[in-house]
């Protein structure tokens, strides 16, 4: 059942981004900025830890889950290091996934041979 959660959100989330880009002819860059930013707002309004409970990865692996990690990060943060946590913790709590961003493209790059667009 958890699995079918997890696409129904997922699902869903995409589609919002499609309907975005598709009736209101607003380009890719704006709707990844747009779903970054609201995961950090809904985040600290407490909306979306009930769709991250009940979406599980179908929440938290679109962007709005990076929203909802730099989000987190920074109210730990904040709770341990006070205001310096306000502009540490989006950092620290999203290192892994920039880490293993960073790392798994340097592989794909040295395994694959990058060619410039024409």
């Amino acid at each position: 059942m958890i699995y079918l959660r997890v696409f129904v959100v997922g699902g869903l989330l995409c589609l919002i981004a499609q309907i975005l880009m598709d009736k209101f002819k607003m380009q890719s860059p704006y709707v990844l900025v747009t779903y970054v930013t609201m995961g950090v707002i809904l985040t600290f309004l407490g909306i979306y830890d009930p769709i991250v409970e009940f979406g599980a990865a179908g929440a938290t692996v679109p962007l709005l889950g990076f929203g909802y990690c730099l989000a987190n990060g920074v109210k730990t943060a904040v709770a341990e290091n006070g205001l310096l946590g306000a502009f540490t913790g989006g950092i620290v709590g999203a290192a892994g996934g920039i880490a293993a961003a960073m790392f798994f493209g340097y592989v794909m790059a040295i395994i694959f041979k990058p060619k410039p667009k024409p």
